[in-house]
């Protein structure tokens, strides 16, 4: 099927309304994921669950979604995406179903990891539906969208989980997912075009390949939360980090030896879809770990109050949620590379201010400052998917728009996972601050902002790959 094909349906609907669905459907899956991390005290006190057996609440599904996320991709290239969205909306609504009726921790995280399972579509399927959706020049607005969905969620999340946890008992968040993917179901299955990828009747699928690939993922995930329990020397964690390392190898040989591979080699081997792909992984890396560390170091150093912490983190992500779409659109009129290279220098500037000048402050520099680096976040978020789209030939959008997101969730994994580690290291160290210029007194904060800044140079390299499309200007 050709890519004018896939942008053909007979069922015309309204651009907005698909977009509205597909941005809400986002939205959805991570305000699913952000409330309940707030409501894990209340979890672990009706349960009596240890603090180890509580955090696979969260690990379950996180390695669900990590794993679900290339699969997902790589059937949209084959099957019917509206019909996949709303499978994997099914799976949510079950898995909410499942954690709210849940008579012990046990089955609460069997329904967690269902739920990982389908929230996993809405990343790997909405960027997808996008590109085969809209023509080139008009992808990046509705990109920041779906970027400003996220931020949105991530900001609404924790309020919600607070306020409903509070009044009305922590069943209630799975219940309020429930309702929502089931409108949600009934949004896509009448407005996404039923079109199917442009692989679909020419190649198999390859199941063990896109087996391997959630294997390496899955399993290096989980030894960074293994390394973030009991430190990354344990067997638990280097094991993980081993298996990963096998899975992937055997994923390259896969590729390179299976008549109809999971996606072909090369795509690995397009530099501007590469350079897209280390964007996003270091990008994500630095902003994750940023909203990670910013509430320790102002609950810590600053004394915050929770719900004081929780409000001076909301202008960042209002900020995310305001500039994303302007970025998209701007990724599709001047190029992919102006605004990634502004992002990326804001993130770094930011960085190195928090290091030396945030670490310690009072509380509104620190958000100030943290501002930046949603900014950075921001300019860089949805022009880089817009990237990685424009690199892509039709039959490997989905898988490869899949292995991106991917990329990038396993980045946000990486980061506070590493530079937890290297706080802690800073701490027990007790030396003096590694940024010259620093003359405050939260010394291991400054330490560990200041090594986000290595990452995202080598981001700032990778922009050289990325070429300007043919219908940046159109």
């Amino acid at each position: 099927m050709s890519e004018a094909a896939e942008h053909s349906d007979p069922r015309r609907v309204s651009t907005r309304l698909l977009l509205l669905v597909i941005v809400s459907a986002v939205f959805v899956s991570v305000l699913n994921n952000t409330m309940v991390n707030v409501s894990l005290p209340a979890i672990q006190a009706g349960f009596g669950a240890s603090e180890g057996a509580l955090g696979w609440v969260i690990t379950g599904y996180m390695l669900a979604f990590a794993v679900g996320i290339p699969i997902y991709g790589r059937l949209s290239d084959f099957y019917s995406a509206r019909k996949i969205f709303c499978m994997g909306l099914l799976l949510l609504a079950a898995g909410s179903l499942l954690c709210a009726v849940a008579p012990n921790l046990v089955s609460l995280v069997a329904g967690r990891i269902v739920q990982g399972a389908g929230s996993a579509a809405m990343p790997a399927l909405s960027s997808a539906t996008v590109v085969r959706v809209l023509p080139p020049g008009e992808r990046g607005s509705a990109l920041g969208l779906i970027v400003s969905s996220v931020g949105v969620g991530a900001a609404v999340g924790p309020v919600v989980g607070g306020v409903v946890t509070q009044f009305l008992g922590w069943p209630f968040l799975f219940y309020g997912t429930l309702g929502l993917s089931a409108v949600l179901i009934a949004g896509i299955w009448n407005l996404l075009p039923d079109v199917a990828g442009a692989a679909g009747g020419r190649r198999g699928f390859d199941l063990v390949g896109g087996l391997l690939l959630a294997s390496a993922a899955g399993l290096a995930l989980f030894g960074v939360t293994e390394g973030q329990a009991g430190g990354f020397a344990s067997p638990a964690s280097w094991g993980s980090f081993a298996a990963a390392a096998v899975a992937a190898l055997l994923f390259v040989w896969r590729i390179r030896s299976a008549p109809e591979p999971f996606v072909s080699p090369r795509l690995f081997r397009a530099p501007a879809y590469v350079a897209a792909s280390v964007v996003g992984f270091f990008t994500m890396l630095a902003n994750l770990s940023c909203v990670v560390l910013v509430p320790l170091l102002l609950a810590q150093v600053n004394g915050l109050s929770p719900g004081a912490v929780g409000l001076a983190m909301v202008p960042a992500a209002v900020v995310v949620a305001g500039l994303s779409p302007y970025a998209g659109r701007i990724s599709d009129r001047l190029g992919f590379r102006p605004p990634i290279v502004f992002g990326l220098l804001a993130l770094l500037i930011s960085v190195l201010a928090i290091s030396t000048f945030g670490a310690g402050a009072p509380a509104w520099v620190v958000a100030l400052l943290l501002c930046g680096v949603g900014v950075g976040f921001a300019s860089v978020n949805s022009p880089s998917i817009n990237a990685a789209a424009a690199a892509l030939p039709p039959p490997e959008v989905g898988v490869g728009l899949g292995i991106f997101q991917m990329l990038f969730f396993l980045g946000g994994g990486f980061g506070p996972a590493i530079l937890g580690a290297f706080l802690a290291f800073r701490r027990e160290a007790g030396a003096d601050a590694l940024n010259p210029l620093y003359v405050l007194d939260a010394v291991p904060y400054s330490d560990a902002f200041l090594a986000m800044s290595p990452a995202l140079i080598l981001a700032l390299a990778a922009t050289l790959w990325l070429r300007r499309p043919k219908d940046a200007l159109r």
